[in-house]
């Protein structure tokens, strides 16, 4: 519901520009995340034996895991730093400014496609992009929940479905490159200019997002009434909302992993109640205090529990391990093997998993079920080890079958989106909505670090297969 007096937003325009700004938001992480054939290819030596006939001799780079570590970290390091940055920087530098150098890097990695590189220098110098456009996509995607947030609650959901839906476009994207029959090179060339024209397009949105007389009407208004940086995490704080890195990108992520459904919007007072948790509770009821962040965790540990582990589950075997099954399958299906049964079966999974959640929820968020069955996530991790993961040493290979690792893929991308999505939404639900904003925040914070540390587990189990 919108204000009686609010301009109409014409054609949906505003709620397309947040659906693009949402997605803009992670391509960084899925792009990256997506081309891991592409990068790894390029990490492959090519040596010669005395008798003239090719070798190739690979050294383990072990790109997928520092990839997904260094994608993460900045996640982790923002979150942190949030309070600090935020204040000090205007919306427009940290939007328009981080789109811009996103729009940069992305060109800086289509030129290196045509760059002819020493395989530890392009290691380098990719790993350094990788890290600031993370970096950058981290102050962009903090920001957008801050600016979102003013609006009505129908338009956080098309945010965030945008930024669920931004692995399937980079999954899509990757197929069409192969699809194309183009060379190695002109295929990844293709695949990494369409994050930059799809970095411009969410640029010019936001700039066009200030002239309209509808998003005018409650940035202006709200800014007026509320302080940006506590509306950052706002998203995660109604009954209904879910959240990513990612991907997730992701944050996310994202990656990493975000997308999902919020609840019918307030009205505008109570919109501004639930942006402004704290003022109202202390205008009704200025003898009641909120609660410190210790008594809040204890209250909310359970969820935060929950969203660490899943994410830590998750990240530690996608991209990582995932990414080097090989399909059972000889020919031209081969190459489309991993894009389609690994990416495009994850993202589309885990978005469904986040959507079921609006329909039905369970079990409760007081049930001991829940934080038993995100637990028992971690059977997955054993079971996509053993598929037909090559460069492998220890294990052995149960599951040989294409159609075996998509069934496992299958439930391990819904299981995940479904699980996150309900520790996100529970944990406002377990505390006062005077202390919902603490509860949100420290959410954030433990989702940030389960994709990290899930990141750094990666490192030992590739190790071990």
């Amino acid at each position: 519901m919108t204000d009686e007096g609010a301009p109409k937003d014409r054609g949906c325009l505003v709620g397309i520009i947040f659906f693009i700004l949402g997605l803009g938001t992670l391509l960084p992480w899925n792009f990256f995340m997506t081309a891991s054939q592409y990068f790894n290819n390029r990490l492959t030596l090519n040596t010669s034996d005395t008798n003239d006939d090719t070798v190739i001799a690979r050294k383990e780079y072990y790109f997928d895991n520092w990839m997904t570590l260094l994608s993460q970290l900045p996640l982790l390091l923002f979150t942190l730093l949030n309070s600090f940055l935020y204040p000090r920087i205007s919306e427009t530098m940290r939007i328009a400014g981080s789109l811009v150098c996103i729009l940069i890097l992305f060109i800086f990695t289509a030129i290196l496609v045509k760059v002819d590189m020493e395989q530890d220098r392009f290691f380098s110098v990719t790993m350094a992009t990788i890290w600031f456009i993370n970096s950058f996509g981290a102050v962009l995607q903090g920001s957008l929940f801050g600016l979102v947030g003013l609006l009505p609650q129908k338009y956080s959901t098309m945010f965030m479905s945008g930024q669920g839906l931004a692995g399937t476009f980079a999954a899509v994207a990757m197929i069409l490159a192969l699809a194309s029959n183009a060379d190695d090179e002109t295929a990844a060339l293709g695949y990494f200019i369409t994050p930059c024209v799809g970095t411009l397009i969410t640029l010019m949105s936001y700039l066009l997002l200030s002239k309209l007389r509808f998003a005018q009407h409650y940035l202006c208004k709200n800014k007026s009434k509320s302080y940006e940086p506590e509306t950052t995490n706002q998203l995660l704080l109604t009954e209904d909302t879910t959240t990513e890195n990612g991907k997730a990108n992701g944050h996310t992520n994202g990656s990493p992993v975000a997308n999902g459904s919020m609840d019918a919007t307030p009205s505008s007072s109570e919109s501004r109640q639930a942006f402004l948790p704290l003022e109202a509770d202390k205008a009704d009821k200025p003898d009641e205090s909120k609660l410190s962040v210790i008594e809040v965790f204890k209250k909310i540990w359970v969820m935060a529990f929950c969203v660490t582990f899943n994410f830590t589950v998750t990240l530690s075997v996608f991209p990582a391990v995932t990414v080097d099954v090989k399909s059972a399958y000889e020919g031209e299906w081969n190459k489309y093997f991993i894009p389609v049964c690994c990416f495009l079966f994850f993202n589309i999974m885990d978005w469904l998993g986040r959507t079921v959640t609006t329909l039905k929820r369970w079990p409760p968020k007081e049930s001991r079920l829940f934080p038993a069955l995100v637990v028992s996530r971690v059977v997955f991790i054993p079971l996509l080890m053993l598929c037909n993961v090559q460069m492998r040493s220890n294990l052995p290979v149960l599951f040989s079958n294409d159609a075996a690792f998509s069934a496992i893929m299958l439930l391990f991308s819904l299981t995940s989106g479904y699980s996150v999505c309900l520790s996100m939404s529970y944990a406002p639900q377990l505390v006062p909505a005077k202390d919902a904003e603490t509860a949100g925040i420290l959410m954030t914070f433990f989702l940030a670090l389960g994709l990290s540390l899930g990141a750094g587990l990666s490192f030992p189990l590739r190790f071990l297969v």
